[in-house]
């Protein structure tokens, strides 16, 4: 290998600059501060994709989207069967399988002896028996356990308006009937925004409690081992709150749980997007008026901040603004974070490039220290956001730090003794090693290089690309890809001595250190 070769895998180019005084990592010593599920990442398939509809339209040349009624475009039901889809699928697992969205609000499920092409009054959409088995064979394949949520729009009222779990009860016998079950779910999809959602008119957080506790009792006496988690809402934050920007329909999460009471939940699941898509953008300003609101604040995201500590805390934002309501009504609840990405809407054009790695790996690393135990990126193969192409399936560059991520970093969380901000390290044990630490070490400074003090030999993963927003992405200087057959490269690390470390600017370097001997990892 030549010196050149050498340096770009172990992630050093051209633009790499002085690095910082070198700051000590201690894996010995590092504290145990958390846990997360062994599902930790995970990932959402949207209800649409499973019974086909219309989802987020893929975006013009140079990222342009034509007009506000073009926001949708009709897709056909994702074949669950596909192999691709399952090997790419069962590298990450375990994992939960996520099957909501907006769309599962108002989808039908038919009796055993229905064949329901058009839906019912009172709905939009139908969940045929046959897609819903291809969801449980999918999870049996991949290692996945389903979370999903239930059909709360008009048609599943009673004559006075009240929630039925018919639908819901069809649902899960006919997953038992196939061998499955159902791990997790919560009531609706994002009920602050139940008017968007689909619920019935006037919907209100009165209504919502009341519709909660009858579910609660549902689940008591048929799921009794499932998770029940609440209340997923959207849109919220500690800076902002869309129901405060006064955008119409949105109620706010607070009142939503008051009202739930004596019921409560056991997760506390809440959605996080930093931003809305260039989809939507246009949407919230003419929500807003026009006017600078909480909504187009919102709204405002580019490629040029992505890799900025404003545009990364975010995450950290959204997780304040749920904490104090956690505390309040489900003390003892974990968080769950059932739907993220980089943006809402589909994403971004550049949600789909190694730009958009710095986010996904350096959120999970964040929220894993912060009593959040499951994450679930939307999506695993539908829009700009998902893990794999939506047309080739072929992986993106957050499927490859995803794969990582399952490979090398463990549930037991540490603290890495590096502070932020600036300094974006994490740490956990190391997969399949006693008293072995994982490093994330996510180097967004696009100038100069990140000097750290290693005081135990070990392997190094670097990713790297040519250009951030590149959609290929390079492992220890070579380009990542299925082979010729489309089965997954093996992933080797680069052996690196102990001592001084640089990490190149703009990389994601894993670091396994088999032999740091941390007590808290064995």
């Amino acid at each position: 290998m030549t010196p050149a070769a050498l340096g770009l895998a172990m992630g050093q180019h051209a633009k790499t600059g002085p690095s910082t005084a070198a700051a000590p990592l201690t894996p010995a010593d590092m504290e145990r501060i958390g846990t997360v599920d062994d599902r930790y990442q995970s990932y959402n398939i949207e209800m649409i994709e499973v019974t086909g509809g219309e989802f987020w339209a893929p975006y013009g040349p140079e990222g342009a989207v034509a007009t506000n009624s073009a926001l949708l475009q009709y897709r056909p039901p994702l074949d669950l069967a596909n192999r691709r889809l399952r090997t790419l699928a069962a590298a990450l697992g375990p994992a939960y399988v996520r099957v909501s969205g907006t769309w599962a609000n108002n989808t039908y499920f038919p009796d055993a002896d229905e064949t329901a092409t058009e839906p019912p009054a009172g709905f939009t959409g139908v969940l045929t028996r046959r897609q819903w088995q291809g969801v449980v064979d999918f999870a049996h394949a991949v290692d996945a356990e389903i979370v999903t949520s239930f059909a709360i729009g008009p048609g599943t009222r009673d004559e006075v308006g009240a929630w039925t779990p018919d639908q819901a009860l069809s649902r899960v016998a006919y997953t038992r009937e196939l061998g499955g079950s159902i791990a997790a779910a919560e009531f609706m999809n994002e009920p602050n925004a139940a008017a968007m959602g689909g619920a019935p008119p006037g919907y209100s957080a009165a209504a919502f409690g009341a519709d909660f506790r009858r579910f609660r009792e549902f689940a008591a006496r048929v799921l009794p081992d499932m998770v029940v988690l609440g209340p997923g809402s959207v849109g919220e934050t500690a800076g902002v709150s869309i129901h405060a920007a006064g955008v119409e329909g949105f109620i706010p999460t607070r009142h939503l749980l008051a009202a739930s009471r004596p019921a409560t939940v056991d997760a506390f699941s809440y959605h996080h997007y930093g931003a809305l898509s260039l989809r939507c953008a246009a949407l919230a300003e003419s929500a807003a008026g026009g006017e600078d609101t909480g909504a187009q604040a919102l709204s405002t995201t580019s490629p040029d901040d992505a890799l900025s500590e404003q545009w990364l805390r975010r995450t950290d934002e959204t997780l304040a603004f749920y904490r104090p309501l956690r505390d309040e009504f489900a003390p003892s609840a974990p968080f769950w974070n059932t739907e993220t990405a980089e943006a809402a809407c589909g994403g971004n054009p550049w949600a789909a490039t190694f730009l958009d790695t710095f986010r996904y790996l350096d959120q999970l690393g964040r929220l894993a220290k912060q009593e959040v135990r499951v994450v679930a990126h939307n999506t695993l193969a539908a829009s700009d956001y998902g893990l794999l192409d939506e047309t080739t399936l072929l992986p993106r560059p957050n499927y490859w730090g995803a794969l990582l991520w399952r490979k090398l970093m463990g549930t037991t969380v540490l603290e890495s003794g590096v502070p932020q901000p600036g300094r974006h390290v994490y740490a956990h044990n190391l997969r399949g090693t006693p008293g072995g630490v994982a490093v994330l070490v996510i180097n967004t400074d696009m100038d100069s290089s990140l000097t750290l003090s290693i005081p135990t030999a070990g392997e190094r993963y670097t990713l790297s690309s040519d250009r951030p927003r590149s959609t290929s992405v390079r492992l220890n200087g070579t380009e990542l890809a299925l082979d010729v057959a489309g089965a997954l490269p093996e992933l080797h690390g680069v052996p690196t001595p102990a001592g001084d470390v640089d990490f190149a600017s703009a990389t994601i370097t894993f670091l396994a250190l088999p032999e740091a001997a941390n007590q808290a990892c064995r």
